[in-house]
């Protein structure tokens, strides 16, 4: 079942509480039945969200983020027909940082995390705030990539068209609503669109519709905030534009090497 009640037991963990719901799962604090002070965030699938695509989704959020060792990335420890059992990160999203050198912090965090899976072939395609959590204290783990679902293997795309790609549309690069395959500069576009929030509160991209937006996405120049607002450089702009690019062969060689440019920028 994917509704729980609060107490209940579930696949071997105790309910707690809820944390959280998202487009297709709930969140819950839980703790292991034979070890009570072992704390886990157990993510269940709805139960009108239970069909095989929807089950293979978080099969493939389990395994991708299994592959990975690295300590941005959440770390998952078991996972069944619809349920996912994965560490408790309890600070919210990078969003709940306060001051801009957390922010930056965890934007160098999660660059040096997506850096480590592009090396192994793996591009996240879902980067946003909302999947990035931070610790509490933000000093003790810094900032967490989660949410792996639409993550993709760049091998499966060898002497084939790559299928459809899962992606939210104001963090879409340009070349993913084109119908290529994503590479590492799309997550390098999507950190952009990411880091561009987490400094000036909005993405750079807005429109009142889907298909206002994806024209932005595809055409528009980033908005030039130096121009609008004193204490950002016009470095920042030019840092920005090439992380922004249109082509994803025209950016960044990494999500690293990016986000170092916009942290000294704005020192």
């Amino acid at each position: 079942m994917g509704v729980v009640s609060l107490g209940g037991w579930y696949e071997g963990y105790v309910v707690d509480a809820a944390l959280g719901h998202g487009g297709y799962a709930t969140v819950y604090l839980a703790h292991d039945a034979a070890n009570p002070d072992r704390r886990v965030a157990l993510k269940i699938l709805d139960d009108f969200h239970r069909e095989p695509a929807q089950i293979a989704r978080l099969q493939r959020e389990f395994d991708f983020a299994h592959r990975l060792d690295h300590p941005h990335i959440i770390k998952v420890y078991e996972c069944g027909a619809g349920w996912l059992a994965m560490e408790l990160v309890d600070g919210g999203t990078a969003t709940k940082l306060q001051g801009l050198p957390d922010r930056l912090a965890a934007l160098a965090h999660i660059a040096d995390a997506l850096d480590c899976a592009h090396r192994l072939g793996i591009v996240h395609c879902d980067i946003k705030p909302s999947n990035i959590l931070v610790s509490l204290p933000f000093s003790t783990r810094g900032a967490v990539l989660i949410d792996f679902g639409a993550a993709h293997a760049v091998a499966e795309d060898v002497g084939r068209r790559p299928a459809h790609v899962e992606a939210s549309l104001p963090y879409s690069a340009p070349e993913l609503l084109r119908g290529y395959a994503p590479s590492a500069a799309t997550d390098e576009y999507a950190l952009a669109c990411t880091a561009f929030e987490l400094i000036t509160g909005s993405p750079p991209f807005g429109a009142p519709t889907s298909i206002e937006l994806m024209e932005k996405q595809l055409h528009a120049p980033p908005p030039k905030l130096s121009h609008k607002i004193d204490w950002v450089p016009h470095a920042f702009d030019s840092i920005m534009s090439k992380a922004l690019a249109k082509t994803a062969d025209n950016r960044y060689d990494s999500c690293a090497e990016f986000i170092a440019l916009i942290t000294r920028a704005l020192r």
